[in-house]
């Protein structure tokens, strides 16, 4: 039985926010999507990055037609994750949920109001997730309907360890993307850095960080659109695989917190092999840019695991032996070329 809708007057306040740099294309309508939501208690802060397009001017266009939209103009270009901190600062003091909502993005109408529903009847929830379409296709299944609450303890555990629903879904499983989560606005306020660190995947660490003393809520609904284009920060991640440095991080910094001495050991292991073993297949298999190897020589020193040559070769090796009972394409020529040219350091 559903609960009655809210009056207005009822509604928590929520605040909105869209950090945007260049985002002339989608801008509109991503606006247009939160001005149509069936929520009114909201506010809507755009932050404009320094774009060199028209997007300050759409956002101020929309401001001067709608009291509830404030654009804030970054004095100086900062990276995306700063751009994404300073939006949250900016909330209202009084904003008891905030709302990203991705420029490239867009939410359906009941969207605001459906997540906001879930956390109000679930005062232990701190994230709220639901389905996105994320192009022509459906991500962050796995949830197991119709169960809406979840421990965050034991849904980080999950993620970290895998198990049925990682290993069915694989990387459709997951807390979600910015566009497709509400957060309880006081975790927001503990820390200046809600998204603690540079990583484009910051997101998914600030998920580790509320879920240490919340639990985690998931509407069975459609709520978001998330479009996929070479401008993305997604797009741009997948073309390098900044995944990879990004799990490890996320192991490094947050494993401790949900796993046992062993556990956290054995999922280190298996996150450098896998790291491991992607470079050495792009090493011997692919004709990468310099770029691509200085990013992961870079991550993988920063974290405290240097990459060396001997971990390329070793990791080769044993792809190979592994799977050599069933080689697909990829690894005979990986078993092809590792054993007929040397390893010369193309990233040191």
């Amino acid at each position: 039985m559903k609960s009655e809708a809210m009056s207005p007057l009822q509604q928590p306040f929520v605040s909105v926010v869209t950090p945007v740099y260049n985002g002339e294309a989608f801008l509109a309508e991503c606006i247009e999507s939160v001005l149509k939501q069936t929520y009114e208690n909201y506010e809507y802060i755009i932050v404009n990055n320094c774009s060199t397009d028209r997007t300050l001017q759409i956002a101020l266009e929309y401001a001067k037609k709608d009291s509830r939209i404030r654009v804030h103009n970054n004095e100086r270009f900062v990276p995306v994750i700063a751009n994404h901190n300073i939006a949250f600062n900016l909330i209202s003091s009084k904003a008891k949920y905030c709302k990203v909502v991705s420029a490239d993005d867009f939410i359906f109408p009941d969207c605001i109001k459906r997540m906001v529903e879930l956390a109000e009847a679930n005062l232990s929830v701190g994230l709220v997730g639901s389905y996105q379409l994320s192009g022509d296709r459906v991500r962050w299944q796995g949830f197991r309907y119709p169960q809406a609450v979840m421990s965050g303890v034991e849904l980080c555990r999950m993620i970290f360890l895998g198990g049925e629903e990682t290993s069915q879904f694989g990387s459709a499983f997951g807390f979600g993307s910015p566009t497709s989560l509400l957060y309880r606005a006081d975790f927001l306020r503990r820390n200046s850095e809600f998204y603690p660190n540079e990583s484009p995947h910051s997101d998914t660490s600030a998920c580790f960080t509320v879920l240490r003393n919340s639990d985690f809520g998931f509407v069975y609904e459609v709520l978001s659109f998330e479009r996929i284009h070479p401008g993305t920060q997604s797009y741009a991640s997948t073309q390098i695989n900044r995944f990879l440095s990004a799990n490890l991080n996320d192991v490094i910094c947050y494993g401790p917190f949900y796993l046992n001495k062993q556990e956290l050991a054995q999922q280190l292991a298996a996150t450098l092999k896998a790291y491991h073993r992607f470079l050495a297949v792009n090493y011997f298999c692919s004709s990468r840019e310099k770029t691509f190897w200085d990013y992961h020589k870079e991550r993988l020193a920063e974290l405290g695991y240097p990459l060396k040559r001997f971990a390329l070769l070793k990791a080769a090796v044993i792809t190979v032996l592994e799977e050599s009972v069933n080689p697909g394409l990829a690894l005979g020529k990986l078993r092809s070329r590792l054993f007929s040219r040397p390893l010369r350091d193309r990233f040191g």
